[in-house]
C-alpha cells in the first residue's frame, strides 16, 4: 500500500453496466438489509450514545471489553478480532450497496466486491494504554470526516443520475467514495477496534 498503513479497503469497480432500475430505487431494496445491520448494532453493543453513527458510539463492535482486556491482559482475542472483522466487512459491503458502488445485493458473510486488509495484531506488542485516548486522538479525523460524508452524499446523489442514464458509475467520483470508506476504516481500525498503534493517515489512497 502507498501509504504504507496495515490496514486497506477496496471495492471492485463495476465493469458491466450496472442495474438501473435497482439503482434507481436502491434506497428501498436495500431496506431489508438495513433492518438487519440495524438490528445488530442495536444488539450486540448499546452505547448510550444517541447521535453520531457507528463510528462514534461504537455499537456493533466489541471496544470496551477489547480496551480492558488490552489493559489488564494485553490480550486481543481472536474471536473478538474475528467478530469484529466480519461485522466491520458486512456494514462496508451495505454501505458500498447504499453508495451504488455496486448492484449485488448485500451478503451477511461474503467477501463480494468489498474486501479488507486488516491483519491480526500481536497484543503484546501494543501499547496498553493508547486505547484509552485514541478516540480522542482520532477526533481531528472525525470532523474532516464529517465534512467528506457530505461530500460523499452529493457525489452518491450526481452518480445516481449518472448510473441512470448511462448505466455506468464515474469512475474518478467511484474512486473518492470508497477512499473515504477507507479512511474511515483506518481510523475505526485504530481506535474502535484497536488492531495497531500506527496513526492513520490523512489519505483517501491506498
Amino acid at each position: 500500500m502507498a501509504t504504507g498503513y496495515p490496514v486497506g479497503l477496496s471495492v471492485d469497480y463495476p465493469e458491466r453496466k450496472l442495474n438501473r432500475l435497482t439503482s434507481a430505487f436502491r434506497i428501498f431494496v436495500a431496506i431489508p438489509i438495513i433492518i438487519i445491520l440495524i438490528l445488530l448494532m442495536g444488539g450486540s453493543f448499546h452505547s448510550g450514545v444517541k447521535e453520531g453513527g457507528w463510528f462514534i458510539a461504537g455499537i456493533g463492535l466489541i471496544f470496551l471489553p477489547l480496551v480492558l482486556m488490552l489493559l489488564f491482559r494485553r490480550k486481543y482475542p481472536k474471536w473478538w478480532y474475528d467478530w469484529n472483522l466480519n461485522f466491520i466487512g458486512f456494514m462496508y459491503r451495505v454501505d458500498a450497496f447504499i453508495y451504488l458502488l455496486t448492484d449485488v445485493y448485500p451478503s451477511t458473510d461474503e467477501e463480494q466486491s468489498v474486501h479488507l486488509e486488516l491483519a491480526y495484531p500481536d497484543a503484546a506488542g501494543l501499547n496498553r494504554w493508547l486505547p484509552l485516548v485514541k478516540w480522542f486522538l482520532a477526533i481531528p479525523h472525525i470532523i474532516v470526516m464529517a465534512c467528506l460524508g457530505i461530500a460523499v452524499l452529493v457525489v452518491t446523489i450526481i452518480a445516481w443520475f449518472a448510473i441512470l442514464f448511462t448505466g455506468n458509475y464515474p469512475r474518478g467520483m467511484f474512486d473518492f467514495v470508497v477512499g473515504v470508506m477507507r479512511w474511515g476504516f483506518r481510523v475505526a481500525s485504530y481506535a474502535i477496534i484497536l488492531v495497531t498503534d500506527k496513526y492513520p493517515p490523512f489519505s483517501l489512497q491506498l
